[in-house]
């Protein structure tokens, strides 16, 4: 089952698409790439200075800004001879905006559950059952339990 999160009058507005949610989920789910997107963030980085940073080979960081670039996390741009990886701020803005959709899920039950609490305190205070009774009761029949 697939969930639309953030509908406005049928539509999703600047919501990603459930094929963009995949790969920018997927790209942040490695270290390494999550680190690259740090790093770019901060400063515009060549692929080879990016590798002089990580215990592997550059096609393997290659790889790491390819699927990065795919879900469009950074882009690369020529500049003479080198190519600078550059962090994509938008993205990375739309995909907070993604995990506030989540967040807003779960903050709606946390509220659906405590209106279903207070529901049946109120029930209890009606019936003439205060939220210590039962306490009080039980601790009451162990201390006669144990004479």
């Amino acid at each position: 089952m697939v969930v639309h999160l953030g509908m406005v009058s049928g539509s999703r507005a600047g919501a990603l698409s459930d094929d963009e949610v995949d790969r920018l989920f997927h790209a942040l789910a490695d270290a390494t790439r999550r680190d690259i997107v740090a790093r770019t963030l901060r400063t515009d980085q060549s692929i080879s200075a990016l590798a002089s940073g990580y215990a592997m080979s550059f096609a393997a960081v290659q790889k790491h800004v390819a699927v990065l670039e795919s879900a469009h996390l950074v882009r690369k741009e020529r500049r003479g001879r080198e190519q600078l990886v550059r962090a994509e701020p938008e993205t990375i803005r739309r995909a907070g905006e993604q995990l506030r959709r989540y967040e807003a899920i779960w903050n709606e039950r946390a509220v659906a559950i405590e209106r279903i609490l207070a529901g049946d305190l109120a029930t209890a205070r009606a019936a003439g059952v205060s939220s210590t009774d039962g306490a009080t009761r039980e601790t009451d029949e162990r201390k006669d339990a144990s004479q």
